[in-house]
């Protein structure tokens, strides 16, 4: 089984005689949820290709010239460096907005006293505020000063994760072990997948890709043809070693515009739990409960062997999806829970709870 790893860099990751060092592993792939779709601030970066923007059912042939989009969006990702208890750690980020929002991986800034950014290799790190972090995405919100940038901050354009299709080209810009400004392409190889959060829940919807992307990398944008931000680079799956083997995650665009803009309001968010754990009903569509882990379901009457087909007016066929339904509710909210059991199919009403800040057990 791979296993998975996020990507900040730890100990100023540099190449000193050929030594890296490398911190923050992640564990293997679980189940949980991914969140509604908001329009962001963000305004567009200078026109990354020289083709106009195509739909995503032409854009596969739309011809990618990533220095172009590199020339175009390279100013707008910054290098991060952080002071914990446990020492230094570096990762990367991007501009979001033009009040100087910088956005992240939670687990690039995790237990951070002092943050700072850097636009250029040989620029002056700029200090930032950490405004709000949200472990359950694994994105954290930045604030800078933007007068302090020379030349002013370029938010990147964001893409809209609906458009985004397997095969589609994909760019990623970062600072993997401390080199800042690298870039990297490949494709999307394949969208839906899931990776766990620094908390122990898990991220859904998340994009896989095999453009190189390495310890250092994280917080950095994952990019289309055109320039747009479809994601945020943020773990690898591996055989034991820390670096690239191909395969690579992101937190998809859409869930960005929707935690940020929460993020800057109130500097966390709470969100809905059901409190099971679950796993595909495949063959049949469904999401089997495997246990109920907490209060709301419990309550509820929800029991193992239960397959949950819709949730509320959302027709269920994985356990992504179940994930996915209880992050579009807030805590407190009554929903409708068909299951099908013994046979026959039941409805239960479900009050749903606060989603605890760790996971203990997946639900």
């Amino acid at each position: 089984m791979p296993v998975m790893r996020s990507l900040r860099a730890s100990n100023f990751l540099y190449l000193v005689m050929g030594a890296l060092s490398v911190a923050i592993v992640a564990t293997v792939l679980v189940a949980s949820g991914a969140f509604d779709r908001e329009n962001a601030g963000a305004r567009a970066s200078a026109t990354a290709t020289a083709t106009p923007a195509a739909t995503s059912s032409s854009s596969a042939a739309v011809p990618t010239d990533v220095s172009n989009i590199y020339r175009a969006v390279s100013p707008g990702v910054v290098y991060i460096a952080s002071t914990t208890a446990q020492g230094q750690a570096s990762g990367s980020g991007w501009v979001y907005s033009s009040d100087g929002t910088i956005v992240t991986n939670d687990h690039v800034v995790e237990g951070a006293d002092k943050v700072s950014v850097r636009f250029t290799e040989n620029g002056d790190p700029i200090d930032a505020q950490v405004v709000g972090t949200d472990p359950s995405s694994d994105i954290a919100v930045l604030k800078i000063d933007p007068s302090k940038v020379e030349g002013g901050v370029e938010p990147l354009q964001l893409a809209d994760s609906k458009q985004i299709e397997p095969g589609q080209p994909a760019i990623a810009i970062g600072s993997p072990f401390g080199l800042q400004g690298t870039v990297t392409s490949g494709i999307v190889s394949a969208l839906g997948r899931e990776i766990r959060a620094p908390n122990g829940f898990t991220i859904s919807g998340v994009i896989q890709t095999d453009a190189a992307i390495n310890p250092g990398n994280s917080g950095g944008p994952l990019l289309d043809e055109h320039g747009r931000v479809i994601g945020i680079n943020s773990q690898i799956a591996t055989n034991g070693s820390d670096s690239n083997s191909g395969v690579g995650f992101a937190v998809p665009i859409d869930t960005v515009k929707q935690v940020v803009p929460q993020l800057k309001a109130d500097g966390k968010i709470e969100r809905a739990w059901l409190g099971v754990s679950s796993s595909d009903a495949a063959p049949r569509d469904g999401a089997v409960v495997q246990q109920v882990t907490g209060a709301p379901a419990q309550k509820a009457g929800l029991r193992p062997g239960d397959v949950i087909l819709r949730f509320d007016d959302r027709a269920i066929a994985t356990a992504s999806d179940l994930g996915q339904a209880v992050n579009t509710r807030k805590p407190g909210d009554t929903v409708k829970v068909e299951v099908q059991r013994n046979g026959s199919r039941e409805t239960l009403n479900v009050t749903l709870g606060t989603r605890p800040s760790e996971a203990q057990q997946q639900g």
